[in-house]
């Protein structure tokens, strides 16, 4: 019987140092992005079609004192994804691991992945004209399924991850963990709450998952009860994958 794995950030212990995403670029062999300085600290706005993750950064006065808040932002993995059901040759799949994989040989860059996401996640690559995002280093997976769970094999951004706010493992060990650290955290932040975690809502969940010190729309994510079917959000023609699309602005922007 196949098992669905899950990861897991815990934003509470993230530092931001950007390291996953340099993994990320590292293990996907993916070029750099310049991009001009505009005063924030958070390198890049958004994901790209050779950008899979991101680290969001958010300052905020609090108390008189500035609080950072911080996001690894990359495919959420719905449980039900929208770019699977509206994919109109089948590129997309959701595999018996839980990971969403977008097949390349089968893609044909019509862009509509990129404008039913409501996360802003797919972008198709303006040369090749394929769609592009994490795919939870499906390689290193199955190395790590072959290996017994070997940790040698965890995805390129959770291994790397210096202060330990990435964990993967099966989805029913996060969620578990999730749960447990949320009880930790509402001690000190009353409206701790998990992401993703609920099967109960039409996106079914997924396998990416968070733990939160405050509300999802701190962190410039959508209420989980806000997310229904087929929510695409608005149309508009398909732009190049190295800028905003009008998928990424269904969301709010975070740290802008």
């Amino acid at each position: 019987m196949a098992v669905e794995f899950a990861m897991l950030h815990d934003v509470a212990k993230c530092t931001a140092c950007r390291g996953c995403s340099v993994a990320c670029k590292q293990w996907k062999h993916l070029p750099a992005e310049p991009t001009p300085f505009d005063g924030e600290y958070q390198s890049r706005m958004d994901l790209t079609s050779n950008t899979y993750t991101i680290v969001r950064m958010k300052e905020v006065m609090e108390n008189d004192k500035v609080r950072w808040d911080f996001l690894k932002y990359q495919c959420m993995h719905c449980g039900k994804p929208d770019c699977m059901k509206v994919c109109p040759v089948d590129a997309i799949e959701k595999n018996e691991n839980g990971i969403v994989i977008v097949d390349e040989e089968i893609c044909i860059g019509c862009g509509s992945c990129e404008y039913s996401c409501v996360f802003g996640v797919p972008h198709v690559h303006s040369k090749d004209k394929k769609s592009r995002k994490c795919n939870m280093c499906i390689d290193r997976l199955e190395k790590y399924i072959e290996n017994g769970f070997s940790k040698k094999y965890l995805p390129a951004c959770a291994k790397t991850c210096t202060s330990e706010a990435i964990y993967f493992g099966t989805r029913d060990e996060m969620v578990s963990l999730a749960e447990k650290k949320v009880e930790e955290l509402k001690i000190k932040y009353p409206d701790a709450c998990t992401y993703n975690v609920r099967t109960d809502t039409k996106r079914a969940g997924g396998s990416m998952i968070y733990v939160l010190p405050y509300a999802p729309s701190v962190y410039g994510l959508p209420d989980e009860e806000e997310i229904t079917d087929g929510d695409t959000g608005d149309s508009g023609d398909s732009g190049d994958s190295d800028s905003s699309s009008g998928a990424t602005m269904r969301i709010s922007i975070y740290g802008m």
